[in-house]
This record gives structure tokens, C-alpha cells and sequence, in this order.
């Protein structure tokens, strides 16, 4: 029952799961009696929940919704939903919770582990591999900003290592970094601790986790390929989306200073998670341990807070903007002042700006491009090319959306656009006439 990415938390809408179990198919009836069910849940609770005071509180609302026919359903989503509604009202835990999948459930039962450090079995494999243990992109921003996307941290052991080495062999090339944790519901802490290895000295403590009776678990920062990656900006995105394992690299990205969060509060939940097949086809996550960070504390409840708060749809432009202006700060001539103007372009992403007449003065054609207002917006278009939005910077000032380096320059007389002034990366310009 070894946990990976999915198995972090299953019932928060905040945390990521499984596709099988966001988007289930129709249910069939349960194939055994919800006694049967709620008494097996009952057992892993008292047996294993972190909290030795809430163990009993939780087994008695389970008691009671039996005993007074809550339970009483046939319909497994429902069962789960139900027992999910009074494990909360009792804990309020993000990492306890129990949904209906009868393919993880079985996978489960064969005995593949009980904890979340590594994954085993032909279905993790699979899932891992298909997720690219979670690494879901890999991009070059303007300014050789290296952006990773990151949506689990994902662990089956040297695979999930390769995928997380080749990332951070990826931004180590980067003159700032970007590492978008804003969809990341969290997973293994061997892959944390992985990836933290790149920006954290190795021998560093970095969490303790304190597991039912076991001796604490304690993680430390390991050598890496190529070292450490020093001397750029990090900045890591978050959202309330971003838990467990996801907080404890937003932890450490605070605690150890070396990058800036950027977005919203993450989600709070901070305990460690076992996940139990439950008759029936039920999986069940059960929070097992606390964790500790260096200087005592942890984010179970609340969060981690961002350094630059901002609305976690705007995380990442105030991310860009944030490190090409430093990276502008650095730089000196045609360089300096194109960064300069990334970083106004990522401003009016956030900020948008007002044209100087309405929309509709700029529609038209400009030689072989043609300007048109649609959804509220200016795109333009070259014949036989692709249509780009273009952002306004200044009131007659646009960046494509396509291609931020190239700017579009409108001219007017009386109340009336004249003209268009293309000024590409380059440096080379092309005006055109309205016609």
C-alpha cells in the first residue's frame, strides 16, 4: 500500500488524485455490506492514526453513522462521500479520507508496502511513467528564464530520481528559475528531498517526520549530480492547490532562502499518509505521521505563506517579471533594455493598460497583417500565419502575445490610426499604412 502522488490525499478538492478517481464512472452496487466497510475503515484508524486523541473521536462518528443508518446506501461513491463528511467533521484532516477505485484497491491488497517512500508494482510503474513522475514540463521563458512544471512528486525509486536529475540538468542552463508548484497536491518525500538536493547543501536536515510508535524519520539532503545549482533566482509558484509534500518544498524554499514563493497560502496539510484497501474496492488514505521542520515548526493547518502574494492565476507573469527585472538589474545595454521591456510585458499581463482610442480605431489592415478586435481583445495576423493577441504596454504600445519580443506600434491622427510600426527582436522595423 505504498503511496505515491495520488495517494497523498483523497478527499481535499485542493489536492491531486487520480484521474480514476476525479472523473469515476458509474458505480456499481457494493459488493459487500457497508458493515463490512466502515468496521474496516474503524480498524486502520485506530491502528494507525498520527493523532492518538482523535482516534477514539473518529471511531465513534463512524460508530454512530452506522448504528443509525447513515450507511445504509449501495452506492459506493455515496458510502464514501458519507464517511467522508464525518471523518472530517471530526478532524478536519486533508491527508484522511476514502474513495471508491477498485483497481488501486486491489493493487493494494496484493501488499506492495505501507508507507508513501516508495512505490511498487506494475500499476505505480505504470502511472509514474506515464505521468513522467510528475515532471509535466519543461520550457524556456524569455530572458532564459527555465520554467519546470511540477505536478507531483512522484516516487518509484532510480526512474523517479532520472526524471527529477534531467529537470534540474534542464534549469541549471537557466539564468533565473521558475518552479510552478501550483497544481501539485504532493507525494513522496523522497522525491522532495530529491529535488530540494539541488538548491540545499547535502547533510542538511532538512524534516523529521514523527510516525505513529516507529523511530522518527528523518530526512537530510543527499549529493546530486552536478552539485548544487547556486548564483540565479528561484522563484516557486503556489496555490491552495499545493499540499503535503508540495508545502514541505515551499517550507524549504523558505526556511533554507533559497528562492522566493510566489502566488497563495498552500493548503495546509502537513501529515504523512499510509493508503489501505478497504473491502468493497475503497482506498482509504490515513494520516500517519507529523512532520517537523528544523526549527520546530509545520504547516499542518496552515499553509505555507508566499513571500510575493498574488492571485495563483497571476503567479506565474509576477514570477517572470520578478526575476527579468533582476536579471535586468545585472545587465548592461541591448540586453538591459530588453529585459527590461520582458518585464513590462509580464506587467501588463497583470496590470492591463488602456488603449488610447477604442478597440475598434485599430481594426483593420496594415499591409499584409490584419488587426481585429474579438472577445474584447486585439489579435493580429499575417497573412497565412498564426493570429496573436496582443497586449497593450502603453496606450499605442503592444506586445504579441505569441511573441513578447516583438512590438507593435500604432500611430494615429485626429482621433484615427494611421499607420502601424512592427519592431521586431532584432531590431529591424517594418510600417505599414492602414488602408
Amino acid at each position: 500500500m505504498k503511496a505515491i502522488w495520488f495517494g497523498t490525499a483523497l478527499l481535499a478538492s485542493t489536492i491531486a488524485v487520480p484521474v480514476a478517481a476525479q472523473q469515476p464512472a458509474p458505480a456499481p452496487a457494493l459488493q459487500v455490506t457497508p458493515a463490512q466497510t466502515v468496521e474496516a475503515v474503524r480498524k486502520s484508524i485506530r491502528e494507525n492514526y498520527v493523532i492518538p486523541a482523535t482516534r477514539k473521536p473518529l471511531d465513534d462518528a463512524l460508530a454512530r453513522g452506522l448504528a443509525s443508518g447513515r450507511y445504509a446506501v449501495s452506492d459506493p461513491q455515496e458510502l464514501a462521500k458519507r464517511i467522508n463528511q464525518d471523518m472530517t467533521a471530526v478532524a478536519n484532516d486533508k491527508h484522511l479520507g476514502m474513495h471508491f477505485d477498485p483497481r488501486m484497491s486491489a493493487e493494494l491488497a496484493k501488499g506492495a508496502g505501507a508507507n508513501d517512500t516508495v512505490a511498487e508494482g506494475a500499476f505505480f510503474a505504470k502511472m509514474a511513467r506515464r505521468h513522467n513522475h510528475g515532471v509535466s514540463e519543461l520550457r524556456v521563458l524569455d530572458g532564459n528564464i527555465r520554467l519546470l512544471k511540477y505536478d507531483g512528486f512522484m516516487w518509484t525509486g532510480p526512474d523517479s530520481a532520472a526524471a527529477i536529475d534531467a529537470a534540474a540538468a534542464f534549469l541549471r542552463q537557466g539564468d533565473a528559475i521558475v518552479i510552478d508548484l501550483r497544481t501539485n497536491g504532493g507525494g513522496s518525500p523522497e522525491a522532495v528531498r530529491r529535488l530540494v538536493s539541488y538548491f540545499v547543501a547535502a547533510g542538511k536536515k532538512l524534516v523529521t517526520f514523527h510516525m505513529r510508535s516507529e523511530a522518527p524519520d528523518v530526512s537530510v539532503a543527499e549529493a546530486v549530480p552536478g552539485g548544487l545549482i547556486q548564483g540565479v533566482p528561484v522563484y516557486v509558484l503556489t496555490s491552495g492547490r499545493s499540499a503535503s509534500a508540495a508545502e514541505e518544498f515551499a517550507s524549504h524554499v523558505a526556511g533554507f532562502r533559497f528562492g522566493t514563493l510566489v502566488g497563495e497560502t498552500t493548503a495546509g496539510a502537513g501529515y504523512r499518509n499510509d493508503t489501505y484497501a478497504i473491502p468493497g474496492g475503497f482506498v482509504l488514505s490515513v494520516s500517519v505521521g507529523r512532520p517537523e521542520l528544523p526549527d520546530g515548526s509545520d504547516w499542518e493547518a496552515k499553509g505555507v505563506a508566499p513571500g510575493i502574494a498574488v492571485a495563483q492565476d497571476l503567479a506565474l507573469a509576477r514570477a517572470q517579471q520578478a526575476a527579468l527585472e533582476a536579471l535586468a538589474a545585472q545587465a548592461q545595454g541591448p540586453e538591459r533594455a530588453e529585459l527590461e521591456w520582458a518585464a513590462r510585458v509580464q506587467q501588463a499581463r497583470m496590470t492591463p493598460v488602456a488603449p488610447a482610442l477604442p478597440l475598434i480605431a485599430y481594426a483593420g489592415r496594415y499591409g499584409p497583417r490584419a488587426v481585429t478586435v474579438e472577445n474584447g481583445a486585439l489579435h493580429i495576423q499575417r497573412d497565412g500565419g498564426p493570429r496573436s493577441k496582443l497586449i497593450a504596454v502603453a496606450p499605442d504600445l503592444f506586445a504579441m502575445d505569441l511573441d513578447p519580443r516583438s512590438r507593435v506600434q500604432f500611430a494615429s491622427a485626429s482621433g484615427a490610426v494611421t499607420a502601424m510600426i512592427l519592431q521586431r527582436a532584432d531590431g529591424s522595423k517594418t510600417e505599414e499604412k492602414k488602408d
